[in-house]
Parts: structure tokens; sequence; C-alpha cells
């Protein structure tokens, strides 16, 4: 199951964690996913998607 946003296309993010004694470890920053049923007037159904929690904000500009 991939960490991707089927709507943005947004990925996992590389980056360090910095610890007190600035000691630097490889740390995976996620996108945060939600397995959401969005109606689709195109399609004139439900369809469910795994989308990000910005494009969720956002869903009602997109207007699948």
């Amino acid at each position: 199951m991939s960490k991707i946003c089927q709507i943005s296309g947004k990925t996992s993010n590389n980056g360090h964690q910095v610890s007190h004694s600035n000691i630097k470890t490889k740390k995976v920053q996620n996108v945060n996913l939600h397995r959401k049923k969005i109606w689709s007037s195109k399609k004139n159904c439900w369809i469910k998607i795994k989308v990000s929690s910005k494009i969720i904000k956002s869903l009602h500009k997109i207007k699948l």
C-alpha cells in the first residue's frame, strides 16, 4: 500500500531528526493520508480515494 495522495500526488519527504547533541539521523515524513468516500458528480456515484488532509480542505474547489 503506497503512501501517495491520489489527487495531488504528494509523497513522503526525507529529512533529518536532530538530537540535542546535534546528531543527525535519517527520518521519513509521511503524508497525512485518509481514506475518503466522495460523491463524484461526473460519474454520478460514490468513489473511495486516499487523499491528504490538505486536499480534503479544498475538495469543493477541485470538483471531482
